[in-house]
């Protein structure tokens, strides 16, 4: 259960190697969070990031997680709640190549697959195992990028939009059932994902996204951008007409 200062002692990080999402993990063990699940393809990469979580003192069970199979998605997390689970965080999601996207169908779908379908197909029974421990937090980390998908990432910007209205939805339908959603959007975060990328406006890092993350989960929000600022610039993006929006360097 959430703890009287509104940390929760369990995770289930779907994403198991996700920058972001270990940066997190590490914070709430740091705060009493004791088990830790972590849900990734097998890499060693997992296996170290198991280990390093050990070392500051949870319990940690690792499990195979592939967002490209729909149909093992309802067995993990069955086994992942065979205690309970107090949050849960989407945190696994592809970047994929624009440019290659526009010409392959095939690596658009890709993006799409992981991005989207991937993360409804784990969520929704995610949220049914919540409702019925009568309890628990769900966070989704979405992307500004979904906010007004740009012509130099539509593709990538449309797969986390449409991830961003589901969540919104899900948090929508869940109110009263013990379980709370909270939609993350964060802008650039230099990760090793978007090392080859110039840096944008406003960028962040893994840590101070997963600081927000426990901000917004102690004051029960249900959506925040990091940074904060990006709430004011994506609200003015989304109102400037079409013919100007696509000429700016965004």
């Amino acid at each position: 259960m959430i703890n009287a200062l509104g940390s929760p002692q369990s995770l289930l990080l779907l994403g198991g190697t996700s920058e972001i999402g270990l940066a997190l993990a590490h914070k709430l063990v740091a705060d009493r969070c004791r088990r830790v699940v972590l849900a990734g393809r097998p890499s060693s990469r997992l296996d170290e990031a198991a280990e390093e979580l050990r070392a500051a003192g949870a319990q940690v069970e690792v499990l195979p997680f592939d967002a490209s199979d729909p149909e093992a998605h309802p067995t993990l997390v069955e086994k992942a709640f065979v205690d309970d689970v107090d949050l849960a965080v989407v945190a696994f999601g592809v970047l994929g190549d624009q440019a290659l996207a526009e010409q392959d169908g095939t690596h658009a779908v890709t993006i799409a697959a992981t991005n989207y379908v991937g993360a409804l197909s784990v969520t929704v029974p995610v949220s049914q195992a919540m409702q019925r421990q009568g309890h628990g937090a769900i966070v989704v980390l979405s992307s500004v990028a979904g906010e007004r998908p740009r012509k130099a990432n539509f593709v990538y910007g449309s797969s986390k939009a449409g991830l961003d209205a589901f969540a919104t939805g899900l948090g929508d339908a869940l109110k009263g059932t013990g379980v709370h959603v909270m939609v993350v959007r964060p802008g650039f975060v230099r990760t090793k994902m978007t090392a080859h990328l110039e840096p944008a406006p406003l960028s962040t890092t893994p840590g101070e996204v997963a600081d927000a993350i426990v901000q917004g989960l102690r004051r029960r929000r249900e959506t925040i951008w990091v940074p904060g600022a990006l709430r004011f610039v994506m609200s003015a993006l989304r109102h400037v007409p079409r013919p100007i929006f696509r000429k700016l360097p965004v």
